[in-house]
């Protein structure tokens, strides 16, 4: 059942990657400028406070990983964090494949 959440998770990010693909698509074509949406003015424009107790929370953790991991994941397009996130949510969590010949138990 957890398995079955998690792809369903996973599936909902995918499909929230293309409508923000869409998305910045339609605002190319209608300005005639490429401008993606970064992740971090995305997360601002939901919760600013959040973004803001989650970089105080990583960096009385681990003071490294906010320049060199989170905040280029911050930077990345929105499509492209939510689609590769949902990729692999739904990789993990997949469905095992039946044995052919063997027992489980």
């Amino acid at each position: 059942m957890i398995r079955g959440f998690f792809r369903l998770v996973g599936l909902l990010l995918l499909a929230g990657g293309f409508v923000f693909m869409v998305y910045d698509g339609a605002r190319w074509v209608a300005d005639q400028t490429l401008r993606f949406t970064r992740f971090g003015q995305f997360w601002n424009d939901i919760h600013q406070s959040s973004q803001q107790a989650f970089r105080a929370w990583v960096e009385g953790h681990a003071p490294w990983l906010w320049d060199s991991v989170i905040k280029v994941i911050l930077d990345q397009p929105v499509f492209a964090v939510m689609g590769v996130l949902g990729i692999l949510l739904m990789l993990v969590f997949r469905p095992r494949k039946p044995l052919i010949g063997y027992s489980r138990n």
